[in-house]
């Protein structure tokens, strides 16, 4: 498959997805969810999903899928050929999540988790492959989070599909293990193909595993930084690693909203309140949401 895409701009998200296979159109089918890239502060995280008729389970339970972290790189790479090879009863989609998304997406005024862009991207591909007339039955998904509290959001977004959320279900379901593959593989090949657009010159030794906890991914990052613009496109700056980085190397800046609130203060009214007009409508007060994007009324530009 070609990734290239993704590579001329690796600033957005991008969908990759097979052709639906016609049985999978005819006959009910088994959905696997899964993701690679989830801790890394370098790289994108990548959601794959894989399907097949459940009357084919069988035949998929031969083949030597597991976690993909359990196995090495060219194993990995000959069983993402074998899924594309099974095109006449296996599809798979993959969403790559860039790592400018999952900062600017984390670190935005109203909080929004990991976890929360994790499940919107499982959602995501999830109705994307019945809208390409995949015949979806059984789901089942590696967790994020609580189990239980996942697999009721999924059971409310989709009422008619039996639906399993478990911990390590890579390792308990061929369809999952299968996910997990098309995923690992595709976040590899991105990473090993990445365009630095700051013009850096990097090998893929010097990035390292990706991981914050490793001496080379750290000494990347140290290397990397730029007191105004921070670090090169490929790093997620919401991460506590990069973040402590940039508090000790880059320029400091003082937000308006970073002053101090004096503590004694709170709870005692404005003083601009006792101007307000008497019996005035307090719905009349901006929302919130308006307050925090500055956000105001005109009648006129």
């Amino acid at each position: 498959m070609d990734f290239s895409a993704y590579e001329e701009n690796n600033s957005v998200n991008k969908i990759f997805k097979s052709a639906v296979p016609q049985i999978c159109k005819d006959e009910p089918c088994l959905f696997g969810i899964d993701e690679a890239g989830r801790g890394p502060v370098l790289g994108p995280m990548v959601y794959g999903i894989s399907y097949c008729p459940i009357s084919m389970k069988e035949t998929l339970e031969k083949k030597a899928f597991a976690d993909s972290k359990t196995l090495k790189e060219e194993v990995r790479e000959d069983l993402f050929s074998q899924i594309q090879e099974c095109n006449d009863f296996m599809g798979f989609e993959v969403d790559i999540l860039s790592p400018n998304y999952i900062s600017t997406t984390m670190l935005r005024r109203t909080k929004y988790s990991l976890n929360q862009i994790s499940m919107d991207s499982a959602i995501g591909l999830l109705r994307l492959a019945i809208a390409d007339g995949v015949q979806v039955k059984e789901v089942y998904v590696d967790t994020v989070g609580d189990a239980q509290k996942y697999q009721d959001k999924l059971k409310g977004l989709f009422p008619d599909l039996e639906i399993t959320v478990t911990p390590k279900a890579d390792s308990k379901f061929a369809i999952v293990s299968a996910a997990s593959i098309c995923a690992k593989v595709v976040r590899d090949k991105v990473v090993k193909s990445w365009q630095f657009p700051e013009s850096i010159d990097v090998s893929q030794d010097q990035l390292g595993s990706g991981y914050p906890s490793d001496p080379t991914t750290k000494r990347f990052l140290a290397d990397n930084v730029d007191p105004v613009f921070g670090f090169p496109r490929i790093v997620r700056f919401s991460w506590s690693t990069a973040s402590k980085i940039l508090d000790e190397k880059a320029v400091s800046v003082q937000w308006d909203d970073d002053e101090e609130i004096d503590e004694s203060a709170k709870g005692t009214a404005s003083i601009t309140s006792f101007f307000a007009p008497k019996g005035a409508n307090p719905r009349k007060k901006k929302h919130q949401f308006f307050n925090d994007r500055h956000i105001s009324q005109v009648t006129s530009f």
